[in-house]
This record gives C-alpha cells, sequence and structure tokens, in this order.
C-alpha cells in the first residue's frame, strides 16, 4: 500500500493502491465501512476534478484575451512613433463593433475585471500583460497535470473498490459452502 501522506506538487493526496485485500479488510465485518471510506475518497476526487475543470475552462478562454490585449499593446507601443492616427475596429460588446481613429498615445486602458479599469504606460501594459500571460499558461499547465493526477487516483480508488468488494463476494460464497 501507498503511503498515505503522499500527494502531488499542489497537495492532491495519492491515493493508495490495495495490494492485499485479506490483510486490508481483515474481516467480513470491515467490508463496509471500507467501502463506504472507498466512496467517500472516489466523491472527494471527482470534486476536485470538477473544480479543476472549470477553472481549466476559465484558463483556456482568458488566455485567448490575454494575448489579444497584449498584441494591441505591441502594435500601439510599436506605432507610437508615428504621427499618423490608427484606425481601428473595436468590440464594444459582443455585438456591437465600433470604428475609430486612435492619436498616438504613451498610455493604454486595461480592463482589469469586476468593473476596474487602470491607465498604465505602455511598456508598463506590456509588462504586466506579459507577467499575466505567463502566470496563465504555468496555471493551466498545473492544472491539467492535476486533472491527469486526479483521474489516476480515481481509477486507482475504483480498482481498489472492485477488488474489496470482490473479496467480499469471494468470500461470502466460501462460508456459504
Amino acid at each position: 500500500m501507498a503511503d498515505p501522506l503522499t500527494t502531488n506538487p499542489r497537495g492532491i493526496p495519492k491515493a493508495p493502491f490495495i495490494d492485499n485485500v485479506d490483510q486490508f479488510v481483515g474481516s467480513a465485518e470491515n467490508v463496509e465501512s471500507t467501502l463506504r471510506k472507498f466512496q467517500e475518497m472516489i466523491a472527494k476526487y471527482k470534486t476536485m476534478e470538477g473544480h479543476l475543470a472549470s477553472r481549466r475552462r476559465g484558463l483556456e478562454s482568458k488566455i485567448p484575451e490575454i494575448k489579444k490585449t497584449l498584441d494591441m499593446v505591441l502594435y500601439i507601443i510599436s506605432r507610437s512613433d508615428s504621427d499618423e492616427p490608427i484606425t481601428t475596429e473595436f468590440e464594444i460588446n459582443d455585438t456591437l463593433w465600433v470604428n475609430a481613429k486612435v492619436e498616438s498615445t504613451k498610455t493604454v486602458c486595461l480592463w482589469l475585471g469586476a468593473n476596474v479599469m487602470l491607465e498604465y504606460e505602455t511598456g508598463e501594459a506590456r509588462d504586466l500583460l506579459t507577467e499575466k500571460l505567463g502566470t496563465a499558461k504555468v496555471s493551466l499547465s498545473q492544472v491539467k497535470e492535476d486533472l491527469a493526477f486526479l483521474k489516476e487516483q480515481i481509477t486507482t480508488m475504483e480498482v481498489n473498490f472492485s477488488r474489496v468488494h470482490n473479496w467480499d463476494v469471494k468470500t461470502r460464497k466460501e462460508l456459504k459452502k
């Protein structure tokens, strides 16, 4: 059996694999409580999996938005020495776009969420967005790694559950003989 304190780098506990069901369960009286504990662990793992899947979806939608914003800031920086205004079309909401001429600028306003928008110098905005993009990519990588780890743990616990259940069926059958 695995060390029960073993975890992945973000603290998700590793599921123990039951090598010897006879030794682990001990007697037929312990089967129900053992199966109940396994079901609880599977439920906890599946809850974590649901939370991480939701986080993954959020990050997967956030990363393209950050990239798009960073690309726009980089474009504004590249055009900052020009006296010509930038003619652009931008999104106001999902169905409303507007054409605009933007004069050369050294600042941009970034929507930070929660009804907060702040004005940054273009260099600061570039640095902030680059950092946010890197952080989001690392987080996405970790979430994907955690999801794969959780799938392994769920599978291990389901195998354990089946092995204990089958042991119980076999033991009851032998007792009837």
